[in-house]
């Protein structure tokens, strides 16, 4: 059964959203492991702050029920995919890693490739899964937070308990 690695984010009543998602992951796939929740800035448009973290969990779905549990989750708190790349989410929840998938094509894109550029991702994610390595680069999710070199100061850790 592979560990998949969900990030989840939100800058529309955040706090209401992410709680629900998180529910709603542990309800459908049981135990999660939960990094800490990061608030940002939002990124490429003028916008509240996000909150982030990294949820893993072991799962006997394929990809693309994985992908579609995500994409109802997101819809029944308010998501639609008519938005802009870069804009306000309710609820954002990305399929960060499989196993160690490497697919790249028009259904699939994994390992996350927001995983090596945004501090927003891949922070929570070397927070619970440190020693994982990148099935790409074969570096450990820590060696990336290390050495990334770009938004380290955009994130802070939120006072804010997602199971709460």
């Amino acid at each position: 059964m592979p560990r998949v690695y969900v990030g989840i984010g939100s800058n529309i009543d955040r706090e209401h959203n992410i709680r629900g998602a998180v529910r709603e992951l542990a309800a459908h796939y049981g135990l999660l492991t939960l990094s800490p929740v990061y608030e940002s800035r939002a990124v490429g448009f003028e916008g509240e702050n996000f909150y982030n973290l990294v949820a893993g969990f072991d799962t006997p779905d394929s990809i693309a029920r994985a992908k579609e549990t995500l994409a109802k989750t997101e819809s029944r708190f308010g998501r639609t995919r008519r938005e802009t790349r870069y804009s306000a989410r309710t609820l954002d929840l990305d399929l960060l890693l499989y196993g160690d998938t490497v697919r790249h094509d028009a259904e699939v894109n994994l390992p996350h490739p927001d995983i090596q550029r945004y501090a927003f991702v891949l922070r929570p994610l070397a927070d619970i899964a440190p020693d994982l390595r990148h099935p790409e680069t074969h570096r450990t999710f820590a060696e990336m937070w290390a050495q990334l070199e770009t938004g380290k100061k955009d994130i802070w850790k939120a006072v804010f308990d997602p199971r709460a």
